[in-house]
């Protein structure tokens, strides 16, 4: 598994997509998911110049943080259960999973400094997914005005498992518009300029539609537990 070399084909990809829709490459961050790699491999993601890490796990989290410290960007991606905010709260940089009044009151009391957040959107509407359904989103973030500590930086959804691109690029449609409802709110609490959709199989339907964060795990750092 060379790092390097699959971050420089994702970075000519991403590039090739902006210069056919007018974008800037430099709008896209990419976010390596480690959750299946070891912290060597996640090293070895940040020696090839990436910046930003994934973890959907708090002990997954804190076992390369003891490693990798501050190095680099730390996401929260995965669904976080009220318990376990304590454990990671203090260690990462965005939580992209901010779905419910109850989770956001935990990260309020538990912040010691501005906590950026994407609202999970389940714009699919698929029952496995987690997130606020697209007609809560609007009033969930006005919701959030009461929290202090919490800064939504964005949405975030993840589009169905599907080879039908139409509806993928449906689903990051959706969550386009929305972004676009928040912003019209003209919240101090929510910018909500960025979008975090795309993994490694759709990101370039989400840099089409207009995402600012893509997560990449296998086609970039692999998936160590898999084996491959």
């Amino acid at each position: 598994m060379n790092v390097q070399k699959n971050y420089q084909v994702i970075k000519k990809t991403i590039q090739e997509t902006c210069q056919r829709i007018g974008r800037k490459p430099e709008q896209i961050n990419v976010i390596a998911v480690t959750k299946y790699v070891s912290v060597q491999r996640a090293k070895a993601a940040l020696e090839a110049g990436i910046c930003h890490l994934g973890e959907n796990r708090d002990d997954g989290l804190n076992e390369k943080f003891e490693e990798l410290g501050n190095s680099p960007t730390w996401h929260f991606i995965g669904s976080l259960q009220k318990r376990k905010v304590k454990n990671i709260i203090e260690k990462v940089d965005y939580i992209h999973s901010l779905d419910r009044l109850s989770l956001a009151e935990e990260i309020d009391k538990r912040a010691k400094k501005t906590i950026k957040c994407f609202v999970q959107v389940n714009a699919s509407g698929e029952e496995s997914k987690h997130g606020c359904s697209p007609e809560e989103v609007v009033d969930f973030v006005q919701q959030l005005i009461q929290f202090p500590s919490i800064q939504i930086v964005g949405l975030m959804t993840m589009a169905p498992l599907t080879e039908e691109k139409e509806v993928i690029r449906n689903c990051f449609k959706k969550l386009k518009l929305l972004q676009l409802d928040v912003q019209a709110l003209n919240l101090p609490s929510a910018p909500c300029g960025e979008l975090s959709m795309g993994m490694s199989n759709d990101y370039e339907i989400a840099i089409e539609e207009g995402a600012t964060y893509i997560r990449i795990g296998t086609s970039l750092v692999g998936n160590e537990i898999g084996g491959v």
